[in-house]
């Protein structure tokens, strides 16, 4: 099934999207992470479209989206969590699942604390919610959050945006790097290169403190709602340990947890077992839907 490419006007802006599927079938949106766009979703909504329409944005800043001037949009988890939401009540999506990856997590757990009425199921691979699945390469970015103007902290994290981190991020942990496309990471880059990039990556990078401070919230919203969890874990990833993966379990009473032997892109390397699992995971949770 084809995936179409499509923008959006919303506020002012032109998201970009990949769709593909039915919308009569439930939707699932697709959350990108960071250093990535909607890009990374573009094998596994070929594999979901059958029986899902399967949606996937870029954010402002991120892929084919437009990146207005920081004087003109505020990039914060915040900000973009909103304008995804405008965007979803743009396109008329009742109800969906998220899937969210890195950066999606605190997008998408931003939308189910505003709308909880609308999130049928969760999907996170590589996910976090929680200060114990954050990993010692956070050093850096942990050090700007209480030094923001040392220039030698500053430069420390400024060399996570170049080509050999952003490689590094797709490979390591992997069981096989040699079955990672280098598209991949050259195809981010040229985004993170972008004149004013880095100085949004950077904003972006000072802000996530504040979803530290949201965790407690999320976990209410877990709590409280008690949403289907599916978690899908690259257990060796960099940046979000095994710890934060287990750590759902806490406060979910349906969670079902796997930790895949691959690093922080599990869907690169594992692609067809995260496919098996969002399957059976979804077609065992959304009963009643038109599948």
């Amino acid at each position: 099934m084809n995936v179409k490419h499509k923008y959006a006007l919303v506020n002012g802006l032109n998201i970009f999207y990949r769709e593909a599927g039915n919308r009569n079938h439930p939707t699932i949106l697709l959350l990108h992470g960071f250093p990535s766009s909607s890009h990374m979703y573009r094998n596994l909504m070929i594999q979901l479209a059958d029986r899902y329409h399967v949606i996937a944005p870029d954010y402002p800043g991120f892929g084919n989206s437009d990146q207005p001037p920081m004087t003109d949009f505020e990039y914060t988890f915040d900000s973009i969590a909103h304008l995804i939401n405008d965007f979803v009540e743009q396109l008329n999506l009742a109800k969906y699942s998220i899937y969210v990856h890195d950066y999606g997590a605190p997008v998408g757990y931003r939308l189910a604390v505003m709308h909880p009425e609308r999130v049928q199921a969760i999907i996170s691979q590589n996910g976090n919610a929680y200060e114990v699945g954050l990993e010692s390469a956070w050093a850096p970015i942990q050090a700007f959050w209480k030094n923001p103007n040392d220039a030698a902290i500053r430069q420390d994290v400024l060399d996570i945006l170049t080509i050999e981190v952003t490689k590094h991020q797709y490979v390591n942990g992997t069981r096989d790097p040699e079955s990672i496309s280098p598209d991949n990471w050259n195809n981010d880059q040229i985004h993170l290169d972008r004149e004013g990039n880095q100085e949004i990556q950077l904003a972006l990078y000072f802000d996530y403190q504040n979803n530290l401070k949201q965790y407690p919230t999320w976990h209410e919203y877990f709590r409280t709602y008690q949403p289907p969890v599916l978690v899908a874990w690259g257990k060796n990833d960099m940046f979000f340990g095994v710890k934060g993966a287990l750590a759902y379990m806490d406060d979910l009473e349906d969670v079902d947890v796997h930790l895949l032997n691959t690093g922080h892109f599990p869907l690169e390397e594992d692609l067809a077992i995260s496919i098996d699992l969002i399957r059976h995971f979804l077609e065992t949770r959304l009963i009643g839907s038109s599948l």
